[in-house]
């Protein structure tokens, strides 16, 4: 199995297209054609992580956090940034990270904080908007059927809990496979059609490349015509953070109490006790500053982040519990998550890399420590 088969593989729980403007996530370091020989999953890859997986014999490290954020100018091993790709080069290791494509994934970080606390009934916190692309392109109408089923086993059609497909005529309007209107003229080989008519069919954005691919492959064209616009929606299924239901509610002491047996931490910093009962809780995974307002719009009672600094916990105004558990803490379920994906996906295509060459770092990569 190639490094490109197992990053589609982790592509089918959190698509890149879903990550965030500003990340930097995908395949870092290495070539897509490389065999893998095992898999390494780390939170963070740092130099004691590329040193596990040379022990290990694997030569792929899938790591949440991305090693490289920012561009490098240089590698002289000057910083544990540039010494980590250096060190990966030499001994032929890749390097794949996931990081916000996994926050904003409805079975991804959140939903695992989620899971931990008991918490039912969830939302996306934050839905992510203009999710959803429409292609409209030209076909003869003998040919419609066939090119719609292509785009749809390819994934094409089906938002939400409905498929959306429009076949329309031109000039006339709704085509119902009898009616055709100002004939024109197509060639693909020696094959001439007339009647043709318009297909539009909707698409999550993720899937833009393969549909174009498809397009091109299954219509009787040699030169296909097509647009491709993006439309206005919020999916929620996609997104930030995440807001759920505690079966019984709490007293804030007891609520704080099960937060941190639950989320394991050294620490919890929270802002001021507002005698309140806590039923409906938000969470975000990592720096979650941006999303106060959010929390509180949503009606939760309290709401679970990291990086919260000094004048964040201001934001709280008396009206919501803000509780910073720590950066490495709210996200310290990912290895188990893409683990467990791979390992199930994985079975089905290459049972021999499933067993036991599918690892979890044993590498604490938190660089805080409490005191």
């Amino acid at each position: 199995m190639t490094i490109k088969e197992v990053s589609t593989i982790i592509e089918i729980l959190a698509p890149l297209p879903y990550a965030e403007d500003f990340d930097n996530v995908g395949l870092l370091v290495g070539q897509y054609q490389t065999e893998v020989t095992g898999i390494l999953v780390a939170h963070d890859a740092l130099e004691s992580v590329v040193d596990e997986a040379i022990a290990t014999n694997c030569n792929l490290i899938v790591s949440f956090h991305p090693i490289v954020f920012k561009g490098i100018k240089k590698f002289n091993g000057t910083d544990y940034v540039q010494r980590v790709v250096m060190k990966a080069i030499k001994n032929d290791i890749a390097i794949y990270a996931i990081h916000t494509a996994l926050d904003n994934c409805i079975e991804g970080v959140n939903a695992a904080i989620c899971n931990a606390l008991g918490l039912n009934d969830r939302q996306i916190l934050i839905p992510q908007k203009n999710t959803v692309k429409k292609l409209i392109t030209y076909v003869p109408v003998s040919k419609a059927a066939d090119l719609r089923k292509a785009l749809f086993d390819n994934g094409a059609g089906a938002i939400g809990n409905y498929d959306e497909c429009s076949f329309n005529v031109q000039g006339i309007g709704t085509f119902n496979g009898n009616e055709a209107s100002n004939p024109t003229v197509g060639e693909k080989g020696t094959t001439q059609y007339e009647d043709e008519i318009q297909l539009g069919i909707t698409f999550h954005k993720h899937l833009e490349s393969k549909i174009i691919k498809t397009l091109i492959e299954e219509h009787p064209y040699e030169e296909v015509a097509y647009e491709i616009t993006t439309l206005e929606n919020t999916n929620q299924h996609i997104g930030m953070g995440m807001t759920g239901l505690l079966d019984v509610e709490m007293d804030e002491s007891t609520f704080l109490s099960h937060v941190k047996k639950c989320l394991p931490t050294g620490c919890i910093r929270h802002s001021a006790l507002l005698n309140k009962a806590i039923k409906k809780v938000a969470v975000l995974g990592g720096s979650g500053s941006f999303a106060i307002a959010n929390a509180k719009r949503s009606g939760a009672q309290a709401f679970i982040t990291a990086d919260l600094k000094y004048h964040d916990f201001y934001q709280a105004e008396n009206d919501i519990l803000l509780v910073d558990v720590g950066h490495y803490e709210s996200e310290q379920f990912t290895k188990t998550i893409l683990a467990e994906h791979l390992t199930k996906k994985i079975a089905n295509f290459a049972p021999a890399l499933a067993e036991g060459k599918i690892i979890i770092s044993k590498q604490n990569t938190n660089p805080v420590k409490y005191f």
